[in-house]
């Protein structure tokens, strides 16, 4: 049989399947192009994520398992934390690392302005030191003025900075893997304003930025502040987002029940979300047919309560598995999955290199003070965590209320752009600070002081700093302080100040009488600092004074005396915390030259230092302190005599029950972080503490031996205060003498 033959029949069934192909398979073909066409056409999926504080964080288990179930997300519009959340998973952040980021998050440290103290310039570390209480006036004319929230948002910003940087180069918010929307309101005009381009971090920091506790958001002339007031869940953003689903998240705070109203700030509660609820109410109305709803269950769960935030996300979950029924309808394959996912992704430019390195700001200083303070320079690879360092650096002056940074691209290269903003309620700073010691036995000192700073004179960066001190120990000092380099390193500072002291004056070991001295002193300081960390000082000093009999024989003499000579003196602070400090170095040395020659009575030297190292492990601290104060070649005069006792300072004694002309002491302190007065973010941290402590005054050098120390020591309890620490101890003396003491203020030295 040739290849052209057939068997008889065979060309039949030839034919019929030549009409089969012809016809089935352009149907074939038809289907498979209607198959993938619907695939391409599926219908869009919007996402509306709430606000909520603390409990938005049941955001982050919501998008787990939307992505558990393959739900794809075109379009996100978010509020408050809900724009946090969104905006960072918009840019191609994984919810994996939502979620750690949201665990790991020191919240405390995150929604405070306190800078770290490594950041602070020397002069304000002083200032952290001496006035604890963290609120600070501003003066303009005869006006006293407030901050525009209790907190700025400088740590928040830096940090929504470096989780957005991937995307700094994206101004339309539509070109980001998602397109995104974060809410915020005009609290000007009162109106809910829609955020789509611009500053993404600034975006989504102005979405959350709760009035009177955050500072508002400038953004194109607009003052920014939460969206949850004017529009907590924004389905009409989504709806005009182009979508064709959308998934809602609320998760509001519930209205209290009756029995929860007993107390004004539960209904003041209330009021306000009721307020909120109002306009979410509405907005879930506008919900249609095929929209879906979702609310975790979160019971009275605190929007504060940013310490057990985790929590959350297991309620997000389930709230999502309710309604798994209606959303596996929307689900992708696994390749669709797996096509959507690729292109969430948005490339880093970690790798890339800074072209150029700038300041821009609007105070007096010259360009040139703040970038000596920088360490990035153009020729760095674009770090995040280095950029906000160097901020934070800038911010350290404490002349700012905001320093952030921005990456720009000029002529094909990317730079980074400091932007400082001058304090609004400045130019000029009060400070306070109030310290209490009261041993229950009738010997009390109080203090209260403030500190008026006038910052930003020239453009080195002068000064003027006035103290007033009323109380046991009122003091008058100003001080103008002018560094003569654009790196602020050298400065002169001519000050004058005035001020009383009660010193105890001895037969042998009694006390016999006790003075109330009076001193005015004028002094021309030249010094040099040393980075953040340090300042040497060198001036000369003329005083005059006079001591009287407060307590005791009237018939003592009273007297007065000039002062007059040169110090050398030596200051040192590396410690992390003033008050409770886990690690770091405090010292101060001075040295005091008194001659005859520059008008004082006498010629003699005296020598101070103090030194206090701490260190750390887990929640215990333990530090070690020394004190040494001597007079050379003394006619021991009163007004230079060191005086020993009170808290931390021979604790068994009355505050200031000794002094001589020669004093030491060494403390040794162990204290453990217990606890917290409260929960959530704005925690008074607990302290439990011992202390033992040797030391003694003389009258002459040739008396002091180990054999003379006095052994003292306290057990306490510590509060790291709004208003500074707050102390409560019983201290112990070797003679089996107790005192009990109530400290409240500047740590005790």
């Amino acid at each position: 049989m040739n290849r052209t033959s057939w068997p008889p029949g065979y060309a039949g069934l030839l034919a019929m399947w030549l009409t089969c192909v012809t016809v089935l398979l352009p149907e074939a073909a038809a289907q498979s192009a209607e198959d993938q066409e619907d695939q391409a056409i599926r219908p869009r999926i919007g996402l509306v994520l709430g606000g909520g504080g603390a409990r938005g964080a049941a955001h982050i288990g919501v998008l787990k398992e939307l992505e558990r179930l393959r739900v794809p997300i075109d379009a996100i519009a978010g509020t408050s934390m809900g724009a946090i959340i969104g905006g960072l998973y918009a840019t191609g952040l994984h919810v994996e690392e939502l979620e750690q980021l949201f665990g790991s998050l020191d919240w405390s440290a995150a929604l405070s302005d306190t800078p770290d103290r490594e950041d602070l310039s020397f002069r304000r570390k002083q200032d952290d030191r001496e006035f604890p209480i963290k609120l600070e006036l501003g003066i303009r004319g005869t006006k006293l003025l407030l901050p525009k929230g209790v907190i700025q948002g400088q740590k928040l910003d830096l940090l929504l900075r470096e989780l957005t940087l991937r995307a700094s180069h994206i101004e339309n918010f539509d070109d980001l893997p998602i397109p995104f929307r974060a809410i915020a309101s005009d609290i000007a005009a009162g109106e809910a304003v829609v955020i789509g381009s611009g500053d993404l971090a600034m975006s989504i920091r102005a979405s959350m930025s709760v009035p009177a506790i955050f500072a508002p958001v400038e953004i194109d002339g607009r003052l920014l502040v939460d969206g949850g007031l004017t529009g907590n869940l924004p389905v009409n953003v989504m709806q005009a987002m182009d979508v064709d689903i959308i998934i809602a998240v609320d998760v509001e705070f519930p209205l209290y029940s009756t029995d929860e109203l007993g107390s004004v700030l539960a209904i003041t509660e209330q009021m306000l979300t009721i307020l909120i609820r109002k306009e979410t109410l509405r907005q879930i109305a506008m919900l249609g047919e095929s929209d879906i709803l979702i609310r975790p269950e979160l019971g009275t769960y605190a929007s504060t309560n940013f310490r057990d935030v985790l929590e959350t996300i297991a309620p997000g979950q389930q709230a999502v598995r309710e309604q798994a029924s209606r959303l596996r309808a929307l689900s992708l394959d696994a390749n669709a999955w797996k096509e959507h996912v690729a292109l969430r992704s948005l490339q880093s430019n970690d790798e890339a290199e800074l072209a150029f390195v700038r300041v821009v700001h609007d105070g007096k200083l010259a360009a040139r003070v703040l970038e000596a303070r920088l360490s990035v320079r153009a020729g760095d690879p674009i770090d995040a965590t280095v950029l906000a360092q160097n901020a934070n650096r800038l911010y350290g002056l404490q002349l700012y209320e905001h320093v952030g940074y921005r990456l720009v691209q000029e002529n094909g290269a990317t730079g980074v752009e400091y932007q400082a903003t001058t304090k609004s309620w400045g130019p000029n700073f009060l400070q306070f600070g109030v310290s209490l010691e009261d041993d229950f036995e009738g010997s009390t000192s109080f203090n209260l002081a403030a500190r008026m700073t006038r910052a930003g004179l020239n453009k080195l960066g002068a000064e003027w700093r006035t103290d007033l001190q009323l109380g046991t120990d009122p003091a008058l000092l100003t001080e103008f302080y002018q560094p003569l380099s654009f790196d602020s390193r050298l400065f002169v500072a001519p000050s004058f100040s005035l001020r009383q002291t009660n010193l105890n004056a001895f037969a042998v070991n009694d006390i016999i009488a006790r003075y109330r001295v009076t001193e005015g002193t004028l002094s021309l300081d030249f010094g040099r600092e040393f980075g953040t960390v340090g300042e040497f000082r060198v001036g000369v000093y003329r005083g005059i004074g006079e001591a009287r009999v407060k307590v005791g024989d009237p018939a003592l003499p009273n007297f007065d005396f000039e002062t007059g000579g040169v110090f050398v003196r030596l200051r040192f602070d590396s410690v992390d915390n003033p008050r409770f400090p886990r690690k770091g170095l405090l010292a101060d040395v001075r040295w005091n030259l008194s001659r005859t020659g520059f008008g004082a009575d006498f010629n003699f030297d005296t020598i101070e230092g103090e030194i206090a190292q701490t260190w750390s492990r887990g929640k215990s601290s333990l530090q070690l302190g020394l004190s040494y104060a001597t007079t050379l070649n003394s006619d021991n005069t009163l007004q230079d005599f060191f005086p020993l006792g009170g808290f931390l300072r021979l604790s068994g004694l009355e505050r200031g029950e000794i002094s001589g002309p020669h004093a030491a002491l060494a403390r040794l302190m162990v204290y453990r972080r217990i606890g917290n007065t409260t929960g959530g973010v704005f925690e008074t941290p607990i302290y439990l503490g011992v202390s033992a402590e040797a030391g003694n005054v003389w009258q002459t050098r040739a008396e002091i031996s180990f054999d003379t120390l006095q052994m003292n020591g306290s057990i306490f309890v510590g509060l790291d205060t709004y208003f500074g620490p707050i102390y409560l101890a019983a201290g112990f003396n070797e003679d089996g003498k107790t005192n009990f003491y109530l400290f409240i203020g500047a740590p005790p030295r």
